[in-house]
């Protein structure tokens, strides 16, 4: 592989004033004292779950899609991994949709490394739609703060900051040998990894992708969550020399 398509895995990858840039937006991420954080990784529907969930929750979050997640091999391949070294939480809408892709989920997934959030059911309709959906109740999005904390609270999550320092039920596995991965490769570590901010940094992350199997699709943002999920920072930069050296 030529110069330019290495990986350049240094620090100072590009500018300094898109540097400081990106700080402003690590920053705002970081901004979570209200929120709560979790050992396990959310595994919610879609895109507006998400939204709704990180108002609340500082643990990464993904989406399946829908029913996308059926035929996605890569996004079923991100979610065992995540599920293999961390355990997921789903917490999917409670018609009968959500509990095909929560059964589906179960599936796939180690009963072991598998815990379940289950929103109220309660009529009505999200503020976004015009109108209800054919089962005319509540998804995700539409509960509100209190009772979605409830529903985390009663599944047996492992609870790391924030709700009262707790740890609620059974769970995987005893707080104090959680042995969490603390969340900490941001936007500024990628930029200076050079997979942001710079000439060929899609090409760099397709990369650091395809090695890992995950979807090529992930966004930035995505990409940074997924990783969070099975690496720490240490092991993160390990992994990216030894993948730029098995591709000079």
């Amino acid at each position: 592989m030529t110069e330019e398509k290495r990986l350049p895995l240094v620090k100072g990858a590009a500018e300094q004033s898109e540097a400081e840039e990106l700080h402003e937006l690590s920053e705002r991420e970081r901004d979570t004292v209200s929120k709560i954080r979790l050992r396990e990784t959310v595994i919610v529907e879609g895109r507006y779950d998400k939204i709704k969930l990180s108002e609340l929750i500082a643990s990464p979050i993904i989406e399946t899609g829908g029913f996308r997640v059926f035929k996605d091999k890569e996004k079923q391949a991100l979610i065992r991994a995540v599920a293999a070294r961390r355990g997921i939480l789903v917490m999917t809408d409670v018609d009968s949709a959500g509990f095909v892709i929560r059964n589906f989920l179960r599936g796939i997934v180690p009963q072991e490394k598998i815990l379940h959030a289950y929103i109220p059911t309660i009529d009505g309709k999200e503020k976004r739609k015009a109108e209800a959906s054919k089962e005319g109740i509540l998804g995700v999005e539409g509960i509100d703060r209190e009772k979605l904390l409830e529903a985390i609270l009663q599944s047996g999550a492992h609870i790391l900051s924030g709700a009262g320092e707790q740890s609620v039920g059974e769970g995987l596995a005893p707080l104090e040998s959680a042995d969490p991965i603390e969340s900490s490769i941001t936007k500024i570590d990628f930029f200076d990894y050079g997979l942001t901010g710079c000439e060929n940094a899609a090409q760099h992350r397709e990369a650091v992708l395809r090695s890992l199997g995950l979807p090529l699709y992930l966004t930035v943002n995505a990409m940074i969550a997924a990783i969070n999920c099975l690496f720490t920072k240490d092991e993160f930069e390990e992994y990216l020399s030894k993948l730029n050296q098995d591709i000079s």
